[in-house]
């Protein structure tokens, strides 16, 4: 029996009491929305309400006085500094798909449910409107709603140590953290959660980028172009979609091979199943080093020695549907990217005889 993806519901052990709400900085536009949202959490269902210290330090938020009773019950942390991943029972996001990648980063274990209101730019992932916010986030608390549990990859970058750097309690000699960072002899070895793609490219160099790919320790392909995305179904309707990939429902269990710009003309996306190991490195014999990026982000230089290895993660991102798995991929398809949009065809008219 195969489980229906609209049978996935959102159930409480018990009534939620924390929130953590990402809020997209320097957009004047959610001001607004973020005090309407806190103020009904705060005083209507005294939650505790979590928010990244950089959000409070808004001009507009730090120096509005009828704001401040409200501001003054928040708990706060920092990136890479505090820890919050066992204090959140669920997250709400304002902005656009960048926040629920956000949201994602921050948990590199389990993730509590993500509820994301469209409030930016594409909002492929983000399926609420906020004008009806007080009784959809009613519906969320009280456990009714439906659930996608979007895969994550697990993503190990293990580099060849060329400089020493001695690290005391997570902090390095330059004062930075070092969040996911361990060190052995000879080698940094750096782990990332990552919720849509892994990109390999070839930097600012002009020379074509040159990775060999490994599936499960056996080598499938070199990657002769500008490089190679690896993603999830969710990354599917990303920067894959982008170069030419087929667009994947979130259900599906599977890792998408995507090169970019390859120098061949039968170099044809591929699909592997959820679960196995890839792993992406630098060919011996080629000419410039590469970069990686997860997620948009943490972007780094790949060197000779240096292997990226990509699994699929036993932590995935439950995000809660506005419907149900099904209807909301299927509006995001047509909503935002305008899949299959066309002028319809006429049909036959109709000619009477005389």
């Amino acid at each position: 029996h195969i489980q229906d993806p609209a049978s996935q519901r959102l159930t409480w052990n018990k009534p939620p009491k924390s929130v953590l709400v990402i809020k997209k900085i320097r957009d004047a536009s959610l001001l607004q929305p973020f005090k309407e949202l806190c103020v009904y959490l705060t005083e209507e269902n005294n939650m505790i309400v979590y928010v990244e210290k950089k959000v409070l330090e808004d001009p507009a938020i730090a120096n509005d006085e009828n704001f401040g009773p409200v501001k003054k019950k928040f708990c706060t942390f920092r990136e890479d500094y505090d820890d919050i991943s066992n204090q959140i029972d669920f997250i709400i996001c304002l902005g656009g798909d960048g926040t629920l990648l956000y949201a994602s980063s921050l948990f590199q274990g389990s993730v509590p449910p993500v509820m994301a209101f469209h409030l930016g730019s594409l909002g492929f992932l983000t399926p609420f409107n906020f004008e009806n916010f007080q009784s959809q986030v009613t519906q969320v608390i009280e456990g009714n709603a439906a659930l996608v549990l979007r895969s994550r990859l697990k993503v190990k970058v293990v580099k060849e140590h060329r400089e020493k750097t001695t690290v005391q309690n997570g902090i390095e000699e330059n004062g930075v953290m070092s969040a996911n960072l361990e060190k052995e002899v000879g080698k940094q070895i750096m782990q990332y959660q990552v919720l849509n793609e892994v990109v390999v490219d070839r930097g600012p160099s002009s020379y074509l980028s040159n990775v060999d790919v490994f599936l499960d320790g056996h080598l499938i392909t070199t990657v002769q172009g500008d490089g190679v995305i690896v993603s999830t179904p969710t990354g599917s309707t990303a920067y894959a979609a982008a170069a030419g990939a087929s667009m994947i429902h979130p259900n599906v269990p599977a890792i998408m091979i995507t090169p970019i710009c390859p120098h061949s003309l039968s170099f044809r996306p591929i699909v592997v199943p959820a679960g196995v190991e890839l792993k992406i490195m630098l060919s011996p014999d080629a000419r410039n080093t590469a970069w990686v990026s997860f997620d948009g982000r943490k972007r780094q230089e790949i060197c000779h020695g240096d292997s990226i290895s990509i699994t699929t993660s036993c932590y995935p991102l439950p995000s809660i549907c506005f419907r149900d798995p099904v209807s909301d991929w299927f509006e995001s398809l047509a909503e935002c990217l305008h899949w299959n949009v066309r002028k319809k065809q006429n049909n036959f008219a109709v000619e009477e005889e005389e």
